[in-house]
């Protein structure tokens, strides 16, 4: 009787997960599929080889809900993804300190390294592929997973094997992990210009918009001709930052419009904190989702000309609901629209100004001197047509 008890306490604990009450009170009555999966549960508890716990099915059919979306935005989290995630949002985790391109999803290749960061010391760089962490491959592995099994306590070690297509060879590296902190703007006077001010934003994290206005007193911006905002490689991140950082670029007016399920929208304003500076805007094939709201809410305005190539093309939204345990799941939940109601999901923002790097060639970002790639000379030189 106590292993009858059991397996119906199992089974009726993933019943519950899966099946719904509607508030309307009707109940999703797909008897036959939930039948089926009781069926795989009452096989895996007393068929299966292997012991199998409460919490792996639980977690395993949430997870599979999920997944069976077909929706690359939408996931499960566990307790320690949920925990990285936010970790990433605030710009501060412990790991070695690496950005992995969106562009190629087969493969995990470096964006860049962070500054001053432990893969950046250890001579990883932009472009290197990661064909193995610690003794694990890396084909076929999903970024966050990849992410994950970097990321960990400062002190301890991870074991690297990447792949460099210049030298056509594969090399190891042992890398020490540190707290990261990643500051999202960084700005300055354009080397040679002392009277143009060049914005990088690597990504849009909680602080994002404090960090541009610190960035501006700093700099004393009004004391500038123009601006150069620099978006290239930028994969977005806060809705709400992306919003603040615009309202600097942009007149009073919307920002994007958010459109749920049900067609309602949600307008998200401006702050009331346009500089009215003469601008360009860099962007390229990944500057996605929060970036392209900035980018597509300039480009609408006409505030300035866009330079660079396409960009990523993520016009929807994503919420995290939290669930028990410190877990999480994050759903796309809307899709949002320019100020023209344009939607970009998968079209991307075409620049004003297309300008394509040579093959092999790395961005400037954040420039040390003259030597500009040819994007950015394109953006200075539309930049001082502006202000004759």
């Amino acid at each position: 009787m106590k292993r009858i008890a059991k397996h119906v306490g199992v089974i009726f604990l993933v019943f519950s997960v899966l099946v719904t009450t509607l508030v309307s009170g009707v109940v999703i009555a797909n008897v036959n599929n939930v039948g089926r999966l009781v069926h795989v549960v009452q096989l895996i508890r007393y068929d299966y080889l292997e012991n199998v716990t409460t919490d792996q099915l639980v977690e395993g059919a949430t997870k599979g809900v999920v997944e069976s979306l077909g929706d690359p935005y939408s996931t499960y989290m566990n307790a320690q993804e949920n925990q990285e995630l936010f970790q990433i949002l605030e710009g501060k985790f412990g790991g070695i300190g690496i950005v992995l391109s969106l562009k190629d999803p087969t493969k995990l290749v470096v964006l860049r390294p962070i500054k001053n960061s432990p893969a950046s010391k250890a001579g990883i760089q932009s472009g290197d592929v990661v064909s193995k962490i610690n003794d694990t491959p890396t084909a076929g592995m999903e970024q966050d997973k990849a992410v994950g099994l970097m990321r960990g306590e400062p002190g301890t070690k991870v074991n690297l094997a990447l792949y460099r297509e210049s030298t056509n060879k594969t090399f190891t590296v042992s890398i020490t992990r540190e707290n990261i902190t990643v500051p999202t703007v960084d700005g300055k006077a354009l080397p040679g210009n002392p009277d143009i001010a060049y914005i990088s934003i690597t990504q849009f994290g909680s602080d994002t918009g404090n960090e541009l206005k610190e960035t501006f007193s700093t700099m004393n911006i009004k004391n500038f001709k123009g601006l150069i905002l620099d978006m290239r490689y930028n994969h977005g991140g806060e809705l709400n930052a992306a919003v603040q950082v615009a309202s600097n670029f942009i007149p009073e007016g919307p920002v994007v419009y958010i459109v749920d399920k049900q067609g309602n929208i949600d307008t998200k304003m401006t702050d009331g904190t346009y500089l009215g500076l003469p601008m360009v805007v860099l962007v390229n094939e990944e500057s996605a989702s929060a970036a392209e709201i900035v980018a597509g809410a300039i480009k609408d305005k006409g505030t300035a000309n866009l330079v660079g190539v396409q960009t990523f093309g993520k016009g929807i939204v994503q919420t995290i609901f939290p669930l028990d345990g410190g877990t999480s799941v994050k759903l796309t939940t809307a899709k949002y629209l320019t100020p023209n109601k344009l939607d970009i999901h998968k079209k991307g923002i075409e620049p004003d100004i297309k300008v394509e790097l040579p093959k092999g060639q790395q961005p400037t970002i954040t420039p040390i001197d003259t030597n500009f790639d040819p994007q950015l000379q394109k953006a200075l030189q539309t930049l001082k047509g502006k202000l004759k």
